[in-house]
């Protein structure tokens, strides 16, 4: 019997996980169970489709020049850890999806390691908005780059990298089947009840540093309005640190860790308030109106206000070109000022309806419509590997 084809997929955050989850699905419909085989890091969703991850990648989930720092010692841990399961397995190919800080050094020992081990990266970094360099670093550390925005290929082609664009699969994410009634039974409110969604991403730093900012804006909003829906859905990577911070509050908020009861949140939402990431793209396919915060390290921030090239974070708004999503960034982050954004989008459903008809077409110019991206991928690294593995 033949050796099924290895495939190492590596994802260190939630979104990762999304996405490796997503292609490992696609292979296996393309290729069928008994012909494909994975291994490799993940978090719950991957781990739903086989891959058993040797770590919590929760451990992984940094972001901060501070924090990269101290959890260096940590990440090269779980780096070596990752090298001793290719070396275990012996994968046809692997891989690196997003989470550029520890992918690249991955890549490199890999390619140390195991010279001949084809390496494809999913997710480019993002050179059109800062650092462009990045793009010929990949190209000498990497074989093949999947890409999800359409503004990454030019960066990579002159670097000299093979780069397929495959579409953002937060894009492709279908509501179609989402329920509001169901999330509305799953709290136990009334059918008019208005829902603030809180969404305090996905990394424990952004818990520490966004979530007590968030649980003041909260606090404020239902002191005014106690009739308020509350509902936090929480990614798994930092479900129980959320929870944890929840059961504190002075004021009875869900915690939803249902995939399927998220979708219903998204949807049932009145307004939301989100840390940026991913989610806001999720948000806006959902039609829910949001409001953008973020916050990092002093040193980290500073550093990226030097070389970040655009005037805004969220992806909806760069493909705008205008503030579709209000966002409160570091210091501008206090929760008086989210709590009365939030607040006028409550009182005034003509501005909710135009919000969501901006963050539309926003969607528009960021590839909605788009073949399935997960089969993009699946396609583009099949016809790689057939080109770098040929049968003869």
């Amino acid at each position: 019997m033949n050796r099924p084809l290895t495939i190492m997929l590596v994802a260190a955050e939630a979104s990762g996980d999304s996405l490796g989850a997503g292609l490992a699905r696609a292979l296996k419909r393309r290729l069928g169970d008994q012909a494909v085989r994975f291994v490799g890091v993940g978090g719950a969703k991957m781990a739903a489709e086989g891959i058993e991850s040797p770590f919590d990648i929760a451990q992984l989930s940094i972001i901060g020049i501070v924090e990269s720092l101290r959890a260096y010692p940590r990440a090269m841990a779980r780096l070596k850890d990752t090298l001793a399961l290719a070396e275990r397995e012996k994968p046809d190919v692997a891989v690196l999806i997003d989470s550029w800080g520890f992918n690249i050094r991955l890549a490199h020992a890999l390619r140390r390691q195991s010279p001949a081990l084809p390496l494809v990266k999913y997710v480019a970094p993002q050179v059109w908005a800062y650092r462009p360099g990045r793009a010929k670093g990949l190209a000498k550390a990497v074989d093949l780059l999947l890409s999800i925005q359409p503004m990454d290929k030019p960066f990579f082609d002159r670097a000299g990298l093979e780069s397929v664009f495959v579409g953002n699969s937060a894009l492709a994410k279908d509501f179609s089947k989402a329920d509001p009634a169901r999330l509305r039974g799953a709290i136990g409110g009334p059918a008019d009840q208005p829902i603030l969604l809180v969404l305090p991403g996905s990394r424990p730093s952004e818990i520490e540093r966004v979530m007590p900012v968030f649980e003041d804006a909260v606090r404020r909003l239902k002191t005014a309005r106690p009739n308020l829906a509350v509902v936090v859905p929480a990614a798994s990577t930092v479900a129980e640190a959320v929870k944890a911070r929840v059961a504190g509050w002075p004021f009875r908020a869900h915690v939803i860790e249902d995939e399927a009861l998220k979708d219903d949140a998204m949807v049932a939402g009145t307004v939301a308030l989100a840390c940026s990431g991913t989610v806001t793209t999720e948000l806006a396919l959902a039609g829910c109106p949001m409001v953008v915060g973020y916050r990092t390290g002093t040193i980290t921030y500073g550093l990226l206000k030097l070389l970040f090239k655009q005037r805004w974070v969220t992806l909806l708004n760069i493909a705008a070109g205008k503030a579709v999503a209000p966002e409160y960034l570091q210091e501008a982050l206090k929760g008086e000022a989210l709590a009365q954004a939030i607040a006028v989008r409550l009182d005034d459903p003509d501005l909710r309806a135009q919000q969501v008809a901006d963050q539309s077409a926003a969607l528009e110019r960021m590839g909605r419509g788009m073949s399935d991206p997960s089969e993009a991928a699946a396609e583009a690294l099949l016809a790689f590997l057939a080109k770098a593995r040929p049968t003869n």
